[in-house]
């Protein structure tokens, strides 16, 4: 700034100058959540009778309402073990140091640099011409100074950045919550599968120690001449389908467990589940009302902060459309000798203020521009159609709900029907009333729907596990 400028100007002009630096400008949009359609109640709730008390769902370990106290203890370490969440808390760590990051660009750099060095030369002087004396030079320089520099956040793309960088961290968060939600959610639904695999494998039991009875019955009546050998080889089959099906049920536990050794994070070698009796307990979930959904599932938050982050992007685009505008200072001292530092002499400073604008770049600002707001709208569909999809969840499992428990009741008759039928077709069989050709088939009736009422109760409990997703878990969303 020349010297002729007066200096009542100058600090005017630095005055008001400080302000535009300091607050700097928003270029990006106002941000408001996107609309997306909230009923004021679910369909499928219609008839729906929640839980007492009903904040049940409210705690984050939901798993308890099915008061099985195994599950309770595998739930407690699939959230340190599992591999899928401790991989979604680095992604969550590495996002707020990416926030600390852009942070830090709000403030000035300060370096330090000093050095020293020591030089010399080498040639040949003369004091006539006829003789030449050969002469060396040599010196010491020591220095130092400190430097900063501070670019003002003058259009506030440094401020959108971190903002948006802080969108984006709350997005990561949100992302671990389903993560941690829905390795909970697959380890409860795998272990009622397990636990429905050992109900079954005691049922085929109990079906073949009574399938070698009518065996051992048919044999003796063979024996006797009162029955054919088509009754024995019958019950011989019969049998043999039961052994192959008591195998299958125990491939199919063996399946689930090493499934929930890896959701444990362990060697499927390392770990072992003991048989134990199955609690079909089914906890009543309250449903709420649709506008809650929007702030309990993890996923709409991370889908809405993903938009909130998008928008900031937008501003940090069109602050290309104005210089960038930078500020510097620096104070140093150099000498021969270290003591030289501290004179006045050597010191040295300077003050310095700098801009650059792009004058021509063919419209690739206006296109980044025009990238980033289309990149809000993909944000902004992508976050509507999860909210979509979340009530279609909970409208699924709740109709499932219901039907899965008048299902259940029916297959309850069924099977109290058929056991007793086969109970009278057994003593006709034993009075010689029926042929076995009939009691092969009761009993095939029988076993099949003992199996269908076991699996009806399992499906109970894994439609109430998906709803407890659906609705969220025990996550809560912050402010």
């Amino acid at each position: 700034m020349p010297s002729s400028f007066p200096s009542s100007r100058r600090r005017t002009l630095c005055l008001g100058l400080l302000p535009l630096l300091l607050g700097g400008c928003a270029l990006s949009p106002v941000y408001e959540r996107p609309a997306t359609p909230a009923p004021a109640a679910f369909k499928e709730a219609q008839g729906w009778v929640a839980a007492t008390p009903s904040d049940a769902l409210d705690r984050g370990t939901w798993w308890t309402l099915f008061n099985d106290p195994v599950l309770n203890e595998l739930e407690s370490a699939v959230e340190v073990s599992n591999q899928n969440i401790a991989a979604a808390t680095a992604a969550y760590a590495q996002a707020r140091a990416l926030v600390q990051q852009q942070r830090a660009a709000l403030f000035p750099v300060v370096s330090l640099d000093a050095g020293a060095t020591r030089s010399g030369s080498g040639g040949t002087s003369s004091t006539s011409s006829s003789a030449r004396t050969a002469s060396s030079r040599s010196g010491n320089n020591v220095q130092v100074s400190i430097g900063a520099s501070w670019e003002p956040d003058v259009w506030g793309r440094l401020r959108g950045a971190a903002n948006s960088a802080s969108a984006s961290a709350q997005a990561s968060a949100a992302d671990l919550a389903s993560a941690k939600l829905s390795a909970q959610g697959e380890l409860a639904a795998n272990y009622f599968s397990l636990r429905l695999a050992d109900t079954q494998g005691a049922l085929l039991r109990d079906t073949i120690a009574g399938y070698e009875r009518a065996l051992q019955i048919a044999r003796n009546r063979y024996a006797a001449g009162v029955a054919t050998k088509t009754d024995v080889l019958q019950a011989e089959t019969q049998l043999a389908n039961a052994q192959a099906d008591e195998a299958g049920v125990a491939r199919q536990r063996a399946t689930l467990e090493h499934a929930i050794a890896v959701l444990l994070g362990k060697a499927p070698a390392d770990f072992a589940l003991a048989p134990a009796a199955w609690s079909a307990v089914v906890p009543q979930v309250p449903a709420g009302v649709p506008s809650t959904l929007l702030q309990r599932r993890p996923d709409i938050a991370a889908a809405e902060r993903r938009v909130a982050a998008a928008n900031e992007q937008i501003g940090i685009a069109r602050a290309a459309y104005f210089p960038n505008i930078g500020l510097n200072a620096s104070y140093g001292s150099a000498g021969s000798r270290v003591a030289d530092l501290f004179s006045a002499s050597t010191t040295a400073w300077s003050l310095g203020l700098s801009a650059a604008q792009t004058l021509f770049n063919a419209g690739a600002t206006g296109a980044r521009v025009a990238g980033a707001q289309a990149a809000q709208e993909e944000a902004a569909a992508r976050y509507r159609q999860t909210v979509l999809v979340a009530f279609q969840d909970v409208e699924n499992q709740l109709s499932a709900a219901q039907v899965l428990a008048r299902q259940q009741d029916l297959r309850r008759q069924a099977s109290q029907a058929a056991d007793e039928a086969e109970r009278l077709m057994l003593n006709r069989y034993r009075a010689g009333q029926v042929s076995f050709s009939e009691v092969v088939s009761v009993q095939a009736t029988a076993l099949s729907s003992r199996r269908a009422l076991v699996q009806a109760q399992a499906d109970r409990q894994t439609a109430a596990i998906a709803l407890i997703q659906a609705l969220g878990g025990g996550w809560h969303a912050e402010p």
